[in-house]
Order: C-alpha cells, then sequence, then structure tokens
C-alpha cells in the first residue's frame, strides 16, 4: 500500500465554476470522488487545497512526519512565484508531479516560468483533469520500481 496526497493550490476551489473554457466544468469535489474512484490499485488519496500560501507550506511540512510516499501538486498560481513552496517541496524528500490543467506554455508569458518543474518526478500540463491520473500512475510506477 502506499498513500499520495493530491495538493491544490489557490482559485482551484471554484473548479467547475471559474472559466470554464480552461479549466472545464468538473467541479473540486467531483475531481476528488473520480480520483479516489480509480487510483492505483493500493494507493490511498488524501487531499488538500488552499488559497493561503502559509497553510499550503504547513501541510506540505507534515508530510516529514507521515507516511507520504507521493505528492501530486496543482500549485495553480504559486507555480510562477512561490520560491517557498519550492523549499518546502525539497525538504521534505517526497517524490512530487506537478500538474497544470491548462496548457500553461499557451497561455501568457508569465506562466512559461516554474518555480517547481526543475526538482518535480514530471510535469503534466495540458491535459485537463486526466493529468491527474497520470500524475498518480507515473507516481506508482515509480514507487513501484
Amino acid at each position: 500500500m502506499s498513500k499520495m496526497l493530491v495538493l491544490n493550490g489557490p482559485n482551484l476551489n471554484l473548479l467547475g465554476r471559474r472559466e470554464p473554457g480552461v479549466y472545464g466544468t468538473t467541479t473540486l469535489q467531483e475531481l476528488e470522488n473520480n480520483l479516489s474512484a480509480n487510483a492505483p490499485s493500493g494507493v490511498t488519496l488524501e487531499f488538500f487545497q488552499s488559497n493561503h500560501e502559509g497553510q499550503m507550506i504547513d501541510r506540505i511540512h507534515r508530510v516529514m512526519d507521515e507516511p507520504i510516499d507521493g505528492i501530486v501538486i496543482n500549485p495553480g498560481a504559486w507555480t510562477h512565484t512561490s520560491v517557498a513552496i519550492r523549499d518546502a517541496l525539497s525538504a521534505v524528500v517526497v517524490p512530487f508531479v506537478e500538474v497544470h490543467i491548462s496548457n500553461v506554455h499557451a497561455r501568457e508569458a508569465f506562466r512559461h516560468h516554474s518555480y517547481l518543474s526543475d526538482i518535480a518526478l514530471a510535469v503534466i500540463a495540458g491535459c485537463g483533469m486526466q493529468g491527474y491520473t497520470f500524475a498518480l500512475e507515473t507516481l506508482d510506477q515509480r514507487l513501484k520500481g
């Protein structure tokens, strides 16, 4: 058995209502339900979403004292702004996959830079909600060796 933590950053609580042309109509709760129902065999999931950077950092820090084997993170806007989240992910020494629902490289220039990508196991962008599934499968395969 392995346990994975799925983290969602600012504004992702508005999935299904915020810019459906970019992010789709699936809500965060629907995404979490779908991921739980279709997680790789032997994988349990825990979910956390916050619009507050300090809360997200605190949640990442708690990984040091928990049996978390991998992290899927959609850092939202923090992708392009937060050295603090990068440092928190580096500190916990748990593999993580960075996920973006939209193709950030086809959007505004400021979205093209990520503070996390170079320390991530993988980066998945532009695959919609399916990107989260790809991320879980990537982590599962890595953990199984």
